[in-house]
């Protein structure tokens, strides 16, 4: 079995863009939420905002055709593919699975008010191209003349993490591919994607920068954030010949779906752990060796307790013995980028041994009663990382990272 490793990273957060800010807000506990400044007169008013000049990254006529969640992508997978040194390969060699969950959003968005308010000539041409879930995977493609399978999983919020599990996959069972660039991106944070998502009674109605409370007696629902992550996989014998450095090695994945509801999750936690079991056994480990468990932990009823749940049907008491976090806590919920900034956060807990705390954390809500690692990040032996992602409509999907040790 071939092995898969991760030779570099690359996002764009609430911290800000690139891994130096990202990487000093988690472990220092720091709050990405701010204030919402791209749009007024919303029901929420606080949202893990990224600030972010296109015009630093792309000329005036490439960013004025670029939905906000592609131009994120691409940014991020830039600073993976410096990392990783990943040049002058043979560009059929290399694949790229990137996913959103909402896609374009705010240039649709744009183009239907343009629409219905000054008529169908002020539709930009670029709508359509603009605001198709795969696009941001099509543009990191064309940018860099890569020529493999190019594919954008959109399983909601699962759907970066299965981006990666995808091209773990992938590599494992193409011959002829040598790397894929994963990860995912979004840029929800609209008129229509804060309102739509408050209506339904998901996002916190606490208007303040502490909203954000995974696992807490007081989470009252998560709170948006926007951004983008993305990883170079290889193949280990692909990049030792090249010189390249494996930051962390991927050995298993696994997804179910709960197959139940549109938006809640099962309330027996029978699929998620399924899920959680099948990377496990994918990774020829047993639950005993996972060292930390970088959750889904969004914040809302259902989810905290249910995550809670399926952890300690998967892991038995051994569930009492893992530390278990959200980043959540500091930087929103990424949606379909979720996944994907969350296992980069998973990869620097293994190269630092430490784990990012949950902030916001004062009281445990009832039946979540593992450690969630309050407030403050912690040193840590980790050889294991489990990392699990849940999307609306079931999805299900976990990834195990290792500790590359040669």
């Amino acid at each position: 079995m071939k092995r898969i490793v991760i030779t570099g990273m690359g996002v764009v957060t609430p911290f800000g863009v690139g891994l130096s800010p990202f990487k000093e807000g988690i472990f220092s506990g720091a709050n990405g939420i701010k204030p919402i400044t791209r749009y007024s007169e919303l029901p929420v008013k606080f949202a893990g905002e990224v600030d972010f000049d296109p015009l630093q990254y792309f000329d005036k006529k490439d960013a004025k055709r670029m939905d906000r969640f592609t131009q994120f992508g691409s940014v991020a997978a830039h600073e993976a593919l410096e990392m990783a040194n990943l040049h002058e390969v043979d560009p059929y060699s290399v694949g790229v699975v990137f996913a959103s969950g909402m896609g374009g959003l705010e240039f649709l968005e744009t183009q239907i008010i343009n629409l219905y308010t000054k008529g169908q000539k002020t539709v930009s041409p670029f709508t359509v191209p603009a605001s198709i879930v795969n696009i941001a995977a099509a543009n990191i493609a064309i940018q860099n003349g890569f020529h493999g399978p190019a594919f954008a999983p959109t399983t909601a919020c699962a759907a970066s993490l299965d981006a990666i599990g995808q091209g773990f996959n992938l590599l494992q069972q193409e011959d002829d591919l040598n790397a894929v660039l994963v990860g995912g991106s979004e840029a929800s944070i609209t008129p229509l994607g804060i309102t739509s998502f408050y209506n339904m009674k998901a996002l916190s109605p606490m208007n303040e920068p502490t909203a954000s409370r995974p696992f807490d007696k007081n989470h009252s629902g998560f709170v948006m954030g926007e951004g983008a992550g993305a990883l170079v996989l290889e193949t280990l014998e692909h990049a030792l010949s090249r010189g390249a450095t494996p930051l962390a090695e991927i050995v298993g994945y696994g997804a179910t779906c709960d197959g139940y509801h549109v938006t809640a999750p099962d309330p027996s936690a029978e699929p998620q752990s399924r899920a959680i079991l099948k990377a496990l056994k994918k990774a020829n480990i047993q639950p005993e060796q996972i060292d930390y468990v970088c959750a889904h932990g969004t914040s809302t009823p259902l989810n905290d307790v249910i995550e809670t749940k399926s952890l300690k049907k998967a892991f038995g008491e051994h569930a009492y013995n893992i530390p278990v976090s959200s980043i959540k806590s500091m930087i929103g919920h990424l949606l379909g980028a979720s996944g994907a900034v969350e296992t980069v956060a998973s990869v620097l807990a293994l190269q630092e041994q430490m784990i990012p705390p949950t902030i916001n954390f004062q009281e445990p809500a009832e039946e979540c009663d593992l450690y969630y690692v309050p407030n403050k990040a912690e040193k840590r032996e980790i050889n294991y990382v489990l990392k699990e992602s849940l999307g609306f409509g079931g999805h299900n999907s976990v990834v195990v990272l290792k500790r590359y040790e040669g």
